[in-house]
């Protein structure tokens, strides 16, 4: 495999499938084995899970909630979101252990974020999910997601996208000419202000170093793809040439 240690970041519209709030069951299972699979390909896997499936930050607005509150608000989303995760990987694979690990103390449901703690598990072969962001507000998941990649020692972060396959010149919803680039630099994202995350998750990487993979997640396979070499979605990196897809 290309990589030994990933971290994968899930938005939390992956778990609520055509709806947009909720659970879809066929969306958990879809999730639970595409994790499994790289689980039994001997890939450690850390996972970050957003919680747009239960708040997000535009409802919080319409209703005159502070962007900390909102962000607090949504910060337990996760948390639940990882929850669910856990119980549904549990359920399809007993002998697999899970475990999720917050940034806001919930001790009754799960661990504490300690990143000692948590490069351990992966040592052993557990499968981890990192809820409550890192516990401030005024950050999406992307930037956790790539804080928790590198306080892991994760080789690369995968970014699952709905509907999304990758980064692409232009809005593809909008401009039916935009083309998505096989692979970029970090410092092209983030100077062309191209959108596929944010702008703070990417400077850090870049600051770092830790390769970003921007690929469809409904696109059975993916993250094996990925993993195996493939030029699946787009590779966000320190590459010297920017390269669009054929």
């Amino acid at each position: 495999m290309r990589y030994k240690r990933i971290l994968l970041k899930l938005s939390g519209g992956a778990v609520s499938g055509t709806e947009e709030f909720g659970f879809d069951p066929e969306a958990l299972e879809y999730i639970a084995d595409e994790i499994l699979t790289l689980h039994d390909a001997n890939v450690q896997v850390g996972i970050v899970i957003g919680g747009g499936n239960i708040f997000r930050g535009s409802l919080g607005a319409q209703w005159g909630i502070d962007r900390s509150e909102a962000d607090n608000i949504g910060m337990l989303g996760t948390i639940i979101n990882g929850l669910m995760l856990r119980g549904v990987l549990n359920a399809k694979r007993p002998e697999a252990e899970v475990r999720v690990m917050t940034a806001i103390p919930i001790n009754s449901v799960a661990e504490p974020f300690i990143r000692l703690k948590a490069t351990h598990n992966l040592d052993k072969g557990y499968l981890v999910i990192f809820a409550g962001g890192i516990g401030n507000p005024y950050v999406t998941t992307d930037y956790p997601g790539v804080q928790r990649a590198l306080e892991i020692r994760a080789d690369a972060i995968l970014y699952a996208k709905h509907k999304t396959d990758g980064v692409h010149t232009d809005d593809p919803n909008k401009n039916s000419e935009s083309k998505r680039y096989q692979q970029i630099n970090y410092s092209t994202v983030i100077h062309q202000n191209l959108g596929a995350l944010d702008q703070s998750a990417v400077i850090l990487a870049r600051d770092n170093g830790l390769p970003i993979h921007v690929f469809d997640f409904d696109q059975k396979g993916s993250m094996e793809r990925v993993l195996k070499g493939e030029n699946v979605g787009t590779l966000i990196s320190n590459v010297h040439e920017d390269i669009l897809a054929e």
